[in-house]
């Protein structure tokens, strides 16, 4: 097994040429450094595993649904799977985390030495995920370089963030992430491609591609598919359609951006705070002296097509416990009202989402009383923004409430019944066509302001990478 630690060349955006970079000690691991694409050693488990076992889905899913996670803990049991080499968010405030993370570290070295762990020839995955909703939602698999990604609220780089990044959030992360041998990501990286150039001519020839695995998914997922991208010529050609994406003029005429013409290739649709986290990690490393060609430099993420038609945006829900709901919603009507907005609550379930930019909607559930509120002469392009700016003050003032972000309805509706302190937010979905040009025009969005799909239907973890020197 080759060392990751000479998997990719490092060069900087100003020095390269459009063309293909090669590494001596790896020839034939290329490296795109003027649009921060690199093409990754995926590792797969041994085929003779169960893929069914092996794949899980991304640990910040389902929350406040522990009983699911039993589920899967129950059918994996004892058998390599990613469910050993993460951790579960729904653990975080029960778990010890040293002893969690260390079961984690020593699961991937074990995997490592007893032959679970199989590495791959470079090249880019093809996925092909079937959904409870899609026939077909297409991916591809590739690292992107953290030197051109940058998190803060003010960014300009190729690689950037929708959403407000907690840093918080991070601390956990990082604990996992620092000494992992290898990654796994449910980053989910859209491209706005309405010619569908980059992603799709590979799909229509995946027959001619080397099928890495199919299986099915636990707990009535789908199915999931990957063929590996290794001919030069489709990897030139996939940095080549990415490169048109990125060119200025193209960009500016898309999106008018105004004063900031700084061009997003990579705007992050999923998994944020992971790739926050891969951020830090390499900030630390690179601050201790580490090498520019350290594996770590690199994050693997999935990129998606924006247009592409298994794709689907859904709001996430607020959940919070432990809080007092006459005096909450007393006070997001006080504090709405001094911003100059009308409020009206309306009893019932949700009604029709408003039509008018200047009224949001969204709705109130509690087990003392639900309804729809109604905020006119708002000047925020999202709801979740006007919900938000009232909530997260709140929550400052009020510690001993506890919030979650719910990805569907029932669980929100379910939990509100459960206990008088309880209270949920439904809230619209954004289209997902305006998710760049709400980033260039307004800045990044609020914290979860979007899914990519409902749960079952997010990322499962497959391909791992090596980010330690082997």
């Amino acid at each position: 097994m080759q060392k990751a630690a000479v998997e990719i060349e490092a060069h900087t955006r100003a020095q390269a040429p459009k063309m293909l970079q090669e590494v001596s000690a790896v020839p034939s691991t290329p490296l795109f450094a003027d649009i921060g694409l690199a093409v990754p050693r995926v590792v797969l488990p041994r085929p003779d595993l169960d893929m069914e076992k092996w794949c899980v889905i991304a640990c910040d899913q389902y929350t406040s649904e522990p009983a699911y996670w039993s589920r899967v803990r129950e059918f994996v049991g004892s058998q390599p799977s990613m469910l050993h080499l993460i951790y579960p968010e729904v653990y975080l405030p029960t778990t010890v985390m040293r002893d969690y993370v260390s079961g984690i570290n020593s699961h991937m070295r074990q995997y490592a030495s007893e032959g679970v762990f199989q590495e791959h020839e470079p090249g880019f995955v093809l996925v092909d995920r079937a959904t409870p909703s899609a026939e077909s939602r297409k991916g591809l698999i590739v690292a992107l370089d953290l030197e051109l990604y940058d998190f803060s609220a003010n960014s300009t780089s190729l690689i950037r963030a929708t959403e407000k990044t907690i840093e918080d959030r991070l601390p956990p992360r990082i604990a996992v992430r620092e000494n992992a041998l290898v990654e796994s990501p449910h980053i989910l990286v859209l491209i706005d491609d309405p010619e569908r150039t980059v992603i799709e001519p590979l799909h229509e020839r995946r027959a001619e591609l080397k099928q890495l695995y199919s299986c099915q998914l636990m707990e009535g997922s789908g199915r999931l598919s990957g063929y590996h991208v290794t001919a030069r010529a489709d990897l030139e050609a996939t940095a080549d359609a990415l490169r048109r994406l990125a060119e200025k003029e193209r960009f500016q005429a898309r999106y008018n951006p105004g004063g900031d013409d700084a061009v997003i290739l990579f705007p992050v649709g999923d998994g944020n705070h992971s790739l926050a986290t891969a951020k830090r990690c390499w900030e630390t490393l690179k601050s201790q002296g580490a090498s520019m060609n350290h594996p770590a430099r690199y994050a693997m993420v999935e990129l998606m097509n924006i247009h592409d038609e298994g794709l689907d945006f859904h709001p996430i829900y607020r959940l919070v416990e432990r809080i007092d709901v006459d005096e909450a919603l007393a006070d997001m009507e006080r504090s709405l009202r001094q911003q100059g907005y009308e409020v009206h609550f309306e009893e019932g379930a949700w009604l029709t989402v408003s039509t008018d930019p200047a009224v949001h909607k969204f709705e109130v559930v509690s087990r003392s009383w639900s309804g729809v509120c109604t905020v006119s002469g708002v000047r925020n392009v999202l709801e979740v923004k006007t919900l938000d700016n009232w909530l997260n003050a709140y929550l400052k003032g009020h510690p001993s409430c506890v919030l979650d972000y719910v990805h569907e309805a029932y669980t929100i509706r379910g939990k509100a019944q459960e206990s008088d302190d309880i209270l949920g937010f439904l809230l619209p979905s954004m289209d997902k066509n305006d998710l760049v040009k709400t980033v260039v025009r307004e800045g990044m969005l609020p914290r979860k302001t979007f899914s990519m799909g409902h749960a079952p239907e997010k990322r499962f973890y497959c391909e791992c990478r090596y980010v330690l020197p082997q």
